[in-house]
């Protein structure tokens, strides 16, 4: 009994973290797509921790099963969001994860009826949940060494990996007897352990010191040689607890502004850093806290953009294609590019050419000429 009582509080203690998570994301009034998963997820914890905990009626199971199923697909919506700043939600991830609830409550309910079937169904649904939490783990590799926020690098990783273990208990159970794990099971402390340190961490990311991020012109007012601009930037650094190099970021500047380093093909920031000879973490620190950039691609992609905009916009190269451009630009391939530019401007590089050659077009012969005033 004393274990047991452990169990339930360790659940009570992390249903009460993750509810303050809710609330706090409520206060804030947040309603960005990480903010909303954050919510789902939280709740999805409260109802792990209270429908898995001992002495929880077996009568429940049948309905509390099939959200369990779902718990897997809000994990890897969640590491989507969490890792990849250009992630949108779509209709259609709403519809898997209500398409997997809606499964598990088919094969719930004929468990009496078809038990076979309903096996069955179970491991499919346990297969969905690996196949999910590789997703979800192969976005966190993809996205690792590009990632500018050092304290999401290191905080959202521990949580993420602690999701992953529980799915993974879950589709093991599944997979060797029963469609998800039995609640009040022989791993029952184990996995109220796993839960509060779960919540504890995701508490640690929502009321935590919020990194501060320093604006956006830093670079720009401390090559200018401006001083009083160069103050201002000074004194919000300060204030804000920014303590990023000047000189660095003046070397930065001249690097990609002048010597126009970001058209190197493949280039990755351990590459800029050694470059530099700085540490790589004071280059991710310099980028995401002096400039305000979350993402190394990004950083790039800014100034690729705007090299692009000064190509496309030259008549002399109006027969050059948007794929040459694009290359020389810094850009692997069409698609990516497509998708960064039309982000940046609101229009595909080929209307923003035929925009921006029209406008430098000279009046027709006999074209009647606009009257001022």
């Amino acid at each position: 009994m004393g274990l047991t009582a452990i169990d339930l509080g360790l659940r009570g203690a992390t249903s009460g973290v993750f509810l303050l998570i809710i609330l706090v994301t409520l206060q804030r009034r947040a309603t960005n797509q990480y903010a909303l998963l954050g919510m789902a997820m939280s709740a999805g914890g409260i109802f792990y921790a209270i429908t898995s905990a001992p002495f929880f009626p077996k009568s429940s199971w049948w309905w509390t099963m099939p959200l369990l199923s779902s718990l897997p697909a809000i994990v890897w919506l969640w590491a989507r969001v969490a890792f990849d700043d250009d992630f949108v939600l779509r209709r259609w991830h709403g519809a898997v994860c209500g398409g997997i609830v809606a499964f598990g409550f088919t094969i719930s309910l004929a468990w009496t009826r078809w038990p076979a079937f309903s096996k069955a169904g179970g491991k499919v649904l346990s297969l969905v949940a690996v196949v999910l939490a590789l997703a979800a783990a192969v976005q966190t590799v993809k996205t690792w060494r590009v990632d500018l926020v050092e304290r999401r690098r290191r905080l959202r990783l521990a949580i993420f990996a602690i999701n992953i273990m529980f799915i993974a208990l879950v589709a093991g159970a599944s997979l060797a007897e029963h469609p998800v794990a039995i609640p009040g099971g022989s791993d029952s402390l184990p996995a109220a352990i796993g839960l509060f340190v779960a919540a504890m961490l995701a508490g640690v990311g929502v009321f935590g010191t919020q990194a501060a991020v320093a604006v956006n012109d830093a670079t720009a007012a401390i090559a200018s040689g401006d001083t009083s601009r160069q103050t201002g930037v000074t004194d919000r650094a300060i204030t804000e607890g920014i303590t990023v190099d000047p000189l660095l970021l003046r070397r930065l500047d001249h690097l990609m502004k002048v010597e126009r380093i970001y058209r190197q093909e493949g280039l990755a920031i351990g590459m800029l850093a050694a470059r530099l000879d700085v540490p790589e973490y004071r280059l991710r620190q310099a980028i995401n806290e002096g400039l305000g950039y979350r993402n190394f691609n990004a950083f790039l992609n800014r100034y690729r953009i705007d090299d692009a905009r000064v190509a496309l916009s030259d008549m002399a190269q109006r027969e050059v294609p948007v794929l040459t451009i694009a290359m020389d630009a810094g850009f692997q391939s069409i698609g990516p590019f497509n998708r960064a530019f039309k982000a940046e401007t609101g229009m595909t590089p080929s209307e923003f050419r035929r925009e921006a050659l029209t406008s430098q077009a000279p009046p027709e012969i006999g074209q009647p000429r606009r009257e001022i005033g």
